[in-house]
């Protein structure tokens, strides 16, 4: 009995912890929008915006928004896998994106405002192609721009860009609606879910 007890013991030491926050990074126009449509799924711990993609070994806001570092507008997600899964957050990029639309979002074009998936892992780059494919058979035969590339260095935005929805509400508010997100969201997407990633 001693010994078995032991046995168990070991083998609960041994045992590889289960993670507690995984990354997701997505691109998907104004890193405003984004930021806020994760924020309400719950399991997600924070969103950053940010730039990944790109080739200088530093990113602002004034040379991405420019045009020609390579650079997309992001949002790191940092996220609880035992609440909520990466499949979920997928399906949460794709419906508040339009990938039929290439190096632009919305009313912003450049292919600073692509549509991306950054995967981090080989696990994640497995699920953001096989949703790929489904989004593709969706809008078959027009095309899906939408790139699943693996994850670079993540530069944050300048503090003004993070929580921008929460720090200027009316001035978000005007522009979301003035950019034509949620009516071209519902073109593509349907009327959005009740819920939480609604």
């Amino acid at each position: 009995m001693h010994r078995l007890w032991l046995s168990l013991v070991v083998l609960l030491l041994s045992a590889p912890a289960q993670a507690s926050q995984a990354v997701a990074t997505f691109a998907g126009g104004c890193f405003w929008c984004v930021e806020a449509d994760f924020d309400k799924v719950d399991g997600v711990i924070s969103t950053t915006s940010g730039y990944m993609g790109g080739d200088p070994a530093k990113a602002t806001y004034r040379q991405v928004s420019a045009g020609g570092t390579g650079h997309a507008e992001v949002v790191r997600i940092v996220y609880d896998p035992a609440k909520v899964s990466y499949e979920t957050l997928l399906d949460t990029f794709w419906r508040n994106i339009d990938p039929l639309a290439q190096d632009r979002q919305f009313c912003d074009s450049g292919d600073q405002y692509r549509s991306a998936i950054f995967f981090h892992t080989e696990e994640q780059r497995r699920a953001a192609e096989a949703t790929k494919a489904k989004v593709a058979e969706r809008f078959n035969p027009r095309q899906v721009y939408t790139q699943v590339v693996a994850a670079g260095q993540f530069f944050p935005a300048e503090d003004y860009h993070q929580d921008y929805y929460t720090k200027n509400p009316s001035r978000y508010s005007f522009y979301r609606w003035n950019c034509g997100r949620d009516r071209r969201l519902e073109q593509l997407w349907g009327k959005p879910e009740k819920g939480p990633a609604s």
